[in-house]
């Protein structure tokens, strides 16, 4: 049994779908009626979910902030239309200042460390440092401004396009490290590029970054190749992004 110990911040998305029909008579903005209401874990907690259903044979440890996060979307439910999204949020979250001994064994005796930086404030530099250097196997995926001393024992690094373009500089002079997602573009890993194997329309891209993190991670414990990881991962979050919310991935993905 493989056991993976995810870090970060947990939330709860809420997707309100519902129709538009007229416009409001006291100033120019759609009157949204709503009709269905539903919740999944976020953030890291979609780490989680989606580590779950990829394979039902691991065991997945949490740790996460105290504070709640709840982020609710209004969406048009036949276009998909995000209408807008509210963050009911306390910010900045408490941070974990250091690691017990009991966390330090958690950390050594997991297969895989993914911290899930959503940049909140409850992961510090330090702790991502700290980590690495005790993780067999350490994955960030991170919303932060990084440098070097910061992920030098860290593996792999996920990025976006968006966030590789904040830290252009240090991925490009140590791209063994980094995997950059490019939405139906694929993703890249040391000057490598792969192809998604079905660009298509996304639906939407809520939790795609994780999706990526996750079956990245369960696959390398499998096969210890990185185009193999890296393929299976463009290939689950192309199923992922044509549907609606933050879904999980098919149960014809799921690894053994």
């Amino acid at each position: 049994m493989k056991k993976i110990l995810v870090i970060g911040e947990l939330c709860i998305d809420k997707f309100v779908y519902g129709e538009v029909k007229r416009l409001s008579p006291e100033a120019p903005v759609p009157v949204f009626n709503p009709l269905v209401t539903e919740e999944n874990k976020g953030m890291a907690g979609n780490v989680v979910e989606n580590i779950k259903e990829l394979h039902s044979n691991c065991e997945v440890l949490h740790w996460h902030q105290s504070e709640n996060i709840v982020k609710t979307r209004y969406v048009d439910s036949k276009s998909n239309h995000m209408f807008i999204r509210i963050d009911d949020e306390n910010i900045p979250c408490d941070k974990i200042n250091f690691l017990t001994p009991d966390q330090r064994k958690t950390i050594s005796e997991s297969d895989a460390v993914i911290i899930s930086d959503y940049d909140k404030g409850l992961i510090t530099k330090d702790l991502i440092k700290n980590i690495a250097a005790i993780s067999k196997l350490t994955i960030l995926d991170s919303k932060k401004i990084l440098d070097y001393s910061t992920i030098s024992d860290v593996n792999f690094v996920k990025l976006n396009q968006t966030e590789y373009e904040n830290n252009k500089d240090l991925c490009d002079s140590f791209k063994e490290k980094f995997i950059i997602t490019k939405g139906k573009d694929g993703a890249s890993w040391n000057g490598q590029e792969y192809e998604s194997p079905n660009p298509q329309q996304t639906i939407d891209v809520s939790g795609a970054g994780d999706t990526f993190v996750s079956s990245f991670t369960l696959k390398y414990l499998i096969s210890e190749s990185i185009n193999e990881s890296i393929l299976f991962a463009n290939e689950v979050c192309s199923d992922v992004v044509g549907k609606k919310g933050v879904s999980k991935p098919d149960k014809k993905f799921r690894l053994h």
